[in-house]
């Protein structure tokens, strides 16, 4: 037998040894690793890459079809449709509007913008017609029975009230000033209120409603002021327009409108 193997020192030599390469042959193993391996490709980047391959040839396709071209001297022009926002969008985009420097007499356009300067006091819409007790006609209760399902979120289908929303049923509010109904859906609503006694502080804000008609807001409050055991007199389409002085003010809180 070797002396060495008896020798704990160059056992341990060769045990160091022995450790020392195979940390050599490890990182060698990842060096190589390192510096051959690929960037890994996630499932959005693999399903991007197709996207602009199809796109490529889409635009390869519509180039060799509807190639550019003047279809009539300085007026018109074909091209390609991934360029037409290029040739024309940007343009459009770029243009601004004219300002409508004139308005015809006695047309529409002067009476709207004239309606929308001129204010009027809501208790003088309130003394228009019609009067308590005038028929009203059953086509407008059916317009707004109709509209009404857009209310019904909030106030219930059947104006019992809910969570978002008072009761509609008995309100004084529903029978009282028509210009507070008028008023409210052009301006919005916002802010505690108190209905039949009680205080509702943690209601949503009604918002304005004035991108409807005259005709339509006239029909929607004439059907609660007539519904649910309310009974009142019918709104007029003229008294919408009237108030239309309202329409971009602020919201209305209950301090801003007539007590019923």
């Amino acid at each position: 037998m070797s002396s060495t193997r008896d020798n704990p020192l160059a056992r341990f030599s060769a045990f160091v040894w022995g450790i020392g390469t195979f940390l050599l042959f490890v990182v060698g193993l990842a060096v190589i690793y390192l510096f051959s391996r690929e960037d890994p490709v996630s499932l959005e980047d693999s399903a991007a890459a197709k996207r602009y391959e199809t796109k490529a040839k889409v635009f390869a396709t519509q180039d060799s079809a509807v190639g550019y071209k003047e279809i009539e001297a300085g007026k018109k022009v074909q091209v390609p449709p991934h360029d037409v926002f290029d040739l024309v969008g940007k343009q459009l985009a770029s243009t601004k509007a004219a300002a409508t420097k004139t308005v015809v007499p006695g047309s529409k356009t002067e009476a709207d913008q004239a309606a929308l300067l001129t204010v009027v006091d809501p208790a003088v819409v309130d003394k228009m017609d019609p009067k308590d007790g005038d028929p009203i006609d059953p086509a407008v209760m059916e317009a707004g029975k109709a509209q009404y399902i857009l209310c019904a979120a909030c106030h219930g289908q059947n104006g019992e009230g809910t969570p978002a929303g008072p009761a509609h049923a008995g309100s004084e509010w529903i029978t009282g000033p028509r210009s507070n109904l008028i008023r409210i859906q052009l301006r919005g609503l916002t802010g505690p209120i108190h209905v039949k006694g009680e205080l509702f502080s943690t209601i949503p804000m009604m918002t304005p409603q004035n991108l409807q008609t005259d005709e339509q807001i006239a029909h929607v409050l004439t059907y609660v002021r007539n519904s649910f055991g309310n009974k009142g007199s019918a709104v007029s389409p003229e008294q919408v327009k009237a108030l239309r002085s309202e329409v971009g003010k602020p919201m209305l809180t209950e301090a801003d409108l007539i007590k019923p």
